[in-house]
């Protein structure tokens, strides 16, 4: 019976623990996960996402702060289009975030960022090319282009000094984006350096249209291999969505994957960035409060907990202090199903807003619940204590039973009473 461990993920000579931990948004992910992966010999990841609200906790920065107050004016009026981003604060946020990852990186593995094409940030192509810049300089040793087709990201960064020296990959949901992607990009003479192929029972938002549940991981995966086999593209593949035991794994590697993307697992660890009370909300779920939706104003389909406090939640736009999701006209489609619900009840105090939800605000205050179909499962990786709360994980010790568990089996950690 084979194990994961049996398997290496190749980025030319340098070997790898086939294990990718994805990018959960919003400090998810922190630091402290993604290199602790490394330490382990996988691949971890940070998020770019809201990086001046990380670098404001991390570091004490008060770049949210500041932008409220140069935008403080607008507040109330629910045109947005003035608001901006002043760039050289978000080349200055990233680099410390990623920069103060890199110094601590430790161990055999690597430490990736995911960067998500749907933040335009009222400037889409400006800021996108300076995060992805400022991660360049900052010494990442890899960039996942998320939440997006991506079409002229490579050439954002074509005259960087390390386009061909950093690893950079793109996260797929079907061979028809692969092949749009790389034709886009072709210009560049630059491949990715590796292929997530997301599945239809990923975390958060989905490559999917609300018909999600009629395809397969197993079978997109299978298009794309055989794809890049016809064209000679020798380009590893790492299958994610749905990947819950180390057997899940082996599979995918037997099939011809280089590595698996997992996270849902990670979301319970000591280090992921979700608040303890948040984890157990995780723990105590059942696969009947699993919902995917359409509230996010990216316009993707999204995985969450049905009691996830942002469901309805009438949070006021703060785009003065947030704003990641203006589009290039300054307009949010949050922003448009507030006004329409606040038109509908004059001089109501609160309103509820079920058509979209304020995802800036709540992904920072950790209240939109996003995750894998699988959550229901985690309560099955623990113990639980007499108190009826579950036991918190290490990402070493879930790391390593997706390492080294076979026969679909799951190692429950030793309870401290």
């Amino acid at each position: 019976m084979k194990k994961l461990d049996d398997f290496r993920l190749m980025f030319g000579k340098r070997e790898l623990v086939p294990i990718m931990v994805g990018g959960m948004g919003v400090d998810i992910s922190t630091s402290a996960l993604a290199l602790e992966i490394a330490r382990l010999g996988g691949i971890g990841h940070i998020s770019d996402a809201m990086v001046k609200t990380i670098t404001d906790r991390r570091f004490n920065t008060n770049y949210v702060k500041e932008k409220l107050q140069i935008y403080k004016f607008n507040v109330c009026n629910m045109d947005k289009s003035a608001v901006h981003f002043r760039l050289n604060e978000l080349a200055e946020a990233t680099k410390l975030h990623v920069g103060k990852t890199m110094e601590a990186v430790r161990g055999a593995g690597m430490v990736f960022i995911n960067c998500m094409e749907k933040l335009t940030m009222n400037a889409p192509k400006e800021t996108l090319a300076v995060r992805l810049r400022s991660a360049l300089d900052a010494g990442i040793d890899g960039i996942t282009l998320a939440a997006g087709l991506h079409l002229s990201s490579f050439s954002l960064i074509e005259d960087h000094p390390r386009f061909r020296d950093a690893k950079l990959g793109i996260i797929v949901s079907s061979v028809r984006a692969l092949q749009l992607f790389i034709r886009k990009n072709a210009r560049t003479n630059r491949l990715p350096d590796y292929v997530v192929v997301e599945g239809p029972l990923a975390g958060g938002h989905l490559g999917f249209g609300m018909d999600w549940a009629k395809f397969d991981l197993a079978t997109i995966v299978g298009e794309v291999l055989t794809w890049l086999k016809s064209e000679k593209l020798d380009i590893p593949v790492i299958p994610a969505g749905g990947i819950f035991t180390g057997s899940d794994a082996v599979r995918f590697m037997e099939q011809g994957a280089a590595g698996v993307q997992v996270a849902t697992r990670f979301t319970v660890a000591d280090e992921c960035g979700l608040p303890d009370k948040v984890k157990q909300e995780y723990f105590r779920a059942s696969e009947e409060d699993v919902e995917v939706n359409e509230t996010s104003p990216t316009g993707y389909p999204m995985r969450m907990l049905k009691s996830s406090p942002s469901i309805g939640a009438g949070t006021r736009p703060n785009c003065e202090a947030y704003g990641y999701l203006l589009d290039a006209t300054g307009h949010c489609a949050y922003i448009k199903a507030y006004n329409k619900v606040v038109e509908e009840n004059p001089g109501a105090k609160k309103v509820e807003v079920f058509d979209k939800t304020c995802l800036c605000t709540h992904m920072r205050n950790f209240d939109c619940w996003t995750c894998g179909q699988y959550v229901y499962r985690l309560k099955d990786t623990t113990v639980k204590a007499a108190d009826g709360s579950y036991m918190q994980l290490s990402a070493q010790h879930v790391f390593e039973d997706y390492q080294f568990s076979t026969d679909n089996r799951i190692a429950l950690p030793a309870f401290a009473a």
